[in-house]
């Protein structure tokens, strides 16, 4: 009788041992391979830079970057073709002054960010465009009676 229901008892602790494996946490569920040759040791930003310390509304600008021991690399504001590399540069144009931040994932999940900001000058606007916007503040007049002269021409050649 008591081999009747060997297969159930077999069935039910295989059953048992593998909702116990299930349980076992890893120490991290998330774990990647380090690349061949990649050093050990955690995570770091090596370099975070523009090629400028400002620049003209317009103009490009190099976003220089380098990490170590990183599993990804974001940079906000998002910029594209940017991956874990120990130096590389992107071109970048901002349109406004705008505040860059990098942050770079290790394998071993910890994070390293740093920051800077990049100020954008308004294009300077010459004096010849100040001209013609005076000129089209007067109502789009120019010569004599725009400047209040009373446009007699007797005396021109």
């Amino acid at each position: 009788m008591l081999f009747r229901f060997t297969k159930f008892w077999v069935a039910l602790g295989l059953l048992l041992a593998m909702w116990g494996l299930g349980t076992v946490r890893r120490s991290d569920p998330h774990a990647w391979v380090r690349p061949i040759g990649s050093r050990p040791g955690p995570v770091r930003i090596l370099q975070f830079y523009a090629s400028v310390g400002s620049i003209t509304a317009g103009q490009k600008a190099l976003l220089c970057y380098g990490v170590e021991n990183a599993r990804s690399v974001r940079i906000s504001p998002m910029l594209p073709g940017v991956y874990p590399t120990v130096s590389r540069c992107v071109e970048i144009l901002p349109e406004h002054t705008t505040h860059y931040m990098i942050m770079a994932e290790g394998y071993d999940g910890q994070v390293a960010t740093r920051s800077f900001t990049l100020a954008v000058q308004a294009v300077p606007v010459s004096p010849e465009i100040l001209n013609y916007a005076e000129a089209a503040d007067l109502g789009g007049r120019c010569g004599p009676a725009a400047s209040g002269d009373s446009g007699d021409l007797s005396g021109v050649i």
